[in-house]
């Protein structure tokens, strides 16, 4: 055969391996591309189960419409040794996203959970949170109560400060003198006021142990021990924070008010908290009635001295440090403007405080 013939040939057979070689990748760059690159606010969610082969993940994500070629994916996988990488999870992924993005993802386990937000503000009584989380769907309202006043094992275990209620706080604990439509609710105080984060469909007992949480993170080991150094235990900061938190109208206040209390307290003087009273009888009036005052319990700030047996209400961060760290003051009384700004009048004498609550009367009148 002629030298010539054999040079043809040859460059026949070459040019078909080039071809081919081109025509593999130019497939092989296809199965890689984007379904649809114009896709980017689109997104597919997709759960990878625990377990689950690189066949069955192609298979799914073929299904879905997010890649060409499932055996593609395999082959990709397998040249990449991502075979043994990929982790379950929920997954957000879009049609604009290439096959290697989308095995990148997975193999990484960037997983795209469903979460809600909520927030709790500050001064929130037990029932308000139950009543706010029962309207956003993210627990039911009589169970979430019901672990509040008697907190699972779990939590207790989670949570020492939890035994040290019950402890500090038998009245609290049997409902003495309990005027309220449920009953005496142990963690009252304790559910840390703050915007939250939690997966979808978590339940109660994950939002207890965040807001528990947060608290814990909050009372440190810090303030603790400035509690310890005024004589006052967790439970007895977190009560008169609580106060603190209720009567301040506005944050300008708080640390007076504080101030006040503290005063009080140390005189041996009942606090006369129009707050406690309204705790006890689930109101929220400005001004209390002399039937209101005459309540029998001892949350009744106006017939019992010292603190009452709990918190009332969701103390913040600002609340608790004043608790902590009081101003010294003259004042020893305190009322509302009645004015609708939300600020109060202090007093330093009875005929003051005389003086103040007639004029919180008179523009009381005036808004009515």
């Amino acid at each position: 055969m002629p030298a010539r013939r054999y040079l043809l040939i040859a460059g026949a057979v070459l040019v078909a391996v080039i071809l081919c070689i081109f025509g593999s990748a130019t497939v092989i760059n296809l199965m890689l591309r984007p379904i649809d690159v114009a896709a980017t606010g689109k997104t597919i969610h997709i759960d990878i189960e625990p377990g689950a082969t690189t066949g069955q993940i192609s298979s799914a994500l073929s299904e879905k419409g997010l890649i060409r070629s499932a055996l593609a994916f395999q082959l990709y996988a397998r040249r990449h040794q991502l075979d043994k990488e990929f982790k379950a999870g929920p997954y957000e992924l879009s049609p604009s996203m290439s096959l290697s993005e989308i095995a990148a993802k997975i193999a990484s386990g960037e997983v795209d959970r469903q979460t809600n937000w909520f927030t709790i503000p500050e001064g929130y009584t037990i029932a308000q949170i139950a009543d706010r989380l029962a309207e956003a769907g993210l627990a039911d309202r009589d169970l979430f109560l019901e672990m509040a006043a008697d907190p699972p094992q779990d939590l207790r275990r989670r949570f020492s400060f939890i035994g040290e209620i019950d402890r500090v706080s038998p009245a609290r604990r049997a409902g003495e003198g309990w005027a309220r439509s449920h009953p005496p609710l142990l963690l009252e105080g304790y559910l840390f006021p703050d915007t939250y984060e939690i997966a979808a469909g978590a339940g109660e007992m994950a939002i207890f142990e965040m807001m528990l949480q947060r608290m814990e993170a909050v009372f440190n080991g810090d303030l603790k021990q400035r509690g310890e150094a005024r004589g006052m235990s967790m439970h007895q900061v977190l009560t008169l924070a609580s106060i603190i938190e209720k009567e301040a109208g506005v944050p300008g206040d708080r640390t007076l008010i504080a101030g006040v209390l503290s005063n009080r307290l140390r005189r041996g003087w009942k606090l006369g908290s129009c707050p406690t009273v309204n705790y006890l009888l689930d109101t929220d009036k400005e001004v209390l009635s002399k039937i209101d005052i005459a309540a029998s319990s001892p949350y009744n700030t106006y017939l019992h001295d010292g603190l009452p047996p709990g918190p009332i209400a969701a103390p913040g961060e600002e609340s608790i440090r004043a608790a902590l760290d009081p101003p010294e003051t003259e004042y020893l009384w305190f009322n509302t403007k009645g004015d609708g700004s939300g600020e109060s009048f202090f007093s330093r004498t009875p005929r003051e405080h005389e003086q103040n609550t007639a004029k919180m009367m008179e523009n009381i009148k005036k808004r009515s």
